[in-house]
């Protein structure tokens, strides 16, 4: 299986503050990786080294090249969305269309009109009169036209409504995505990726917490309700977390069995947002 993204002891620091501490991960040829955290948590510090745009210490690969020192040659194989990102505002959809075919070997203008033909992008108007929705539409469709291998999106969505943000999603799997492409996300917007993720990674203060595929997660995390008579008894189980909801108790168990956890209570299987929140908080907030 090709590695798209190898990372061992990759960390950053600014001063005396520490972006990432020591993570180490890999990321296969045809995965949609989901990595989760708070604001300030490592997430974009992390992206920036994987696109050679920070320098860091460890040993990082993407591609099979150091973003680092190959980055010209790396990037004709990586593509990337930030909420931040803007493109130039003073041209127009066409001309923008223009430069990028010039630029990029593996752009398809053909391609890129198919997915606008969809929308309502002019392509006779000046990027600055588009709205933010179309603006990202217009980025989506031009990074989807490039041949690449590697797709980095940072909180791609951000700021948008959640018609422009299923759209945008929904876009990405049916015409973009195959086993021969990796996709690597971060938002803020869990529950909207939770159903295109096949691998999801936590990270808190700059360090990784979590590393699994989305099916090995889902089993492996459970939520239990008790009874008040049988909470010590879960307690004694060792749950990840603990709260108490309309006079219940709630416990969130990590590699415990779910046919021994029946005994004590309702259990039930969990949503990415909540085992991100009981892995982070343990349950206080």
């Amino acid at each position: 299986m090709t590695t798209v993204i190898d990372a061992k002891g990759l960390s950053k620091s600014y001063g005396a503050f520490e972006a990432l501490k020591d993570v180490s991960f890999s990321v296969p040829l045809g995965r949609i990786l989901g990595v989760i955290g708070a604001n300030g948590a490592g997430k974009t510090t992390m992206l920036n080294a994987v696109l050679g745009l920070t320098r860091y210490e460890g040993e990082l690969k993407v591609l099979g090249k150091d973003p680092a020192k190959d980055r010209d040659a790396l990037m004709e194989n990586v593509c990337f969305i930030s909420d931040v990102a803007t493109l130039p505002r003073w041209m127009k959809v066409s001309e923008i269309l223009d430069y990028v075919e010039i630029v990029h070997p593996k752009f398809s203008r053909e391609q890129a009109l198919r997915y606008l033909a969809r929308t309502k992008i002019p392509l006779d108007k000046k990027i600055k009169a588009l709205s933010k929705g179309m603006i990202t539409q217009l980025h989506l469709a031009m990074v989807m036209s490039i041949d690449a291998q590697l797709l980095v999106l940072d909180e791609p969505t951000l700021g948008l409504d959640i018609i422009f943000r299923k759209s945008f999603y929904s876009t990405l799997l049916e015409d973009y995505f195959d086993k021969e492409r990796t996709i690597v996300i971060t938002t803020h917007q869990v529950e909207e990726i939770e159903h295109i993720l096949s691998d999801v990674m936590f990270i808190q203060d700059g360090e990784m917490v979590l590393y699994s595929s989305m099916d090995e997660m889902f089993e492996t995390y459970s939520e239990l309700r008790v009874p008040v008579e049988k909470v010590e008894q879960a307690r004694a189980l060792g749950p990840i977390s603990e709260t108490v909801s309309l006079g219940q108790t709630i416990f969130v168990y990590e590699g415990v069995s779910r046919d021994q956890l029946k005994a004590l209570g309702d259990v039930s299987a969990m949503k990415l947002a909540d085992i991100f929140v009981a892995k982070i908080t343990g349950g206080q907030q």
